[in-house]
């Protein structure tokens, strides 16, 4: 269902090419809410279309097939208001990088170093992403929802900076490997 949704919230704010739905769900400003691979945007915007979500038009390109451009009808749109109002999934996060964190004794310092440096500048262009899509953005609830994202990379990024050595430190260490407290049942 989150496809659906992500498909439709695109378009609620304006008209869009698969592919650009596509590029704003993988690497644009839609990239922060929901997993949306190429395989399955395709196919959910053909079901949209049989189910009167959306519409396509045909563009012609020169030297090139028509672009299909998909817009929300009415009819997507109180969808897309029902979609959002039921109650949510529990937001994710996973992070390649908290894993070696987590293993930092058993990687070492070197590794480690390299590791935090990489998120950090991962992070620092993300809040510079963010930081330019704000300047450009003038629709208040996009601009509060990216701010809330700028402080949750700024923060992070402190955090970084605040405590790296201590990870390098616990990476040179090299103390006995623990067990994970068992998961609550």
């Amino acid at each position: 269902m989150s496809v659906r949704r992500l498909c439709l919230a695109i378009l609620n704010f304006g008209d869009a090419t698969g592919y650009e739905i596509r590029k704003a769900s993988t690497e644009g400003e839609f990239s922060y809410f929901e997993e949306a691979g190429f395989g399955s945007i395709y196919p959910t915007l053909a079901k949209l279309e049989a189910e009167g979500l959306v519409t396509v038009r045909h563009e012609p390109q020169e030297g090139k097939p028509a672009r299909k451009v998909y817009s929300i009808t009415d009819t997507g749109r109180a969808e897309l208001k029902s979609l959002l109002s039921e109650p949510l999934a529990e937001d994710t996060f996973r992070s390649p990088f908290l894993l070696v964190a987590m293993c930092a004794d058993l990687v070492g310092a070197a590794a480690v170093r390299r590791a935090v440096d990489r998120q950090m500048d991962q992070i620092r262009a993300e809040i510079s992403q963010l930081r330019e899509m704000t300047q450009k953005c003038d629709h208040p609830a996009t601009r509060w929802t990216i701010n809330c994202g700028l402080t949750c990379m700024e923060q992070n990024l402190k955090f970084l900076e605040m405590n790296r050595s201590e990870l390098e430190q616990i990476a040179e260490t090299r103390p006995e490997p623990c067990q994970l407290p068992a998961a609550a049942e």
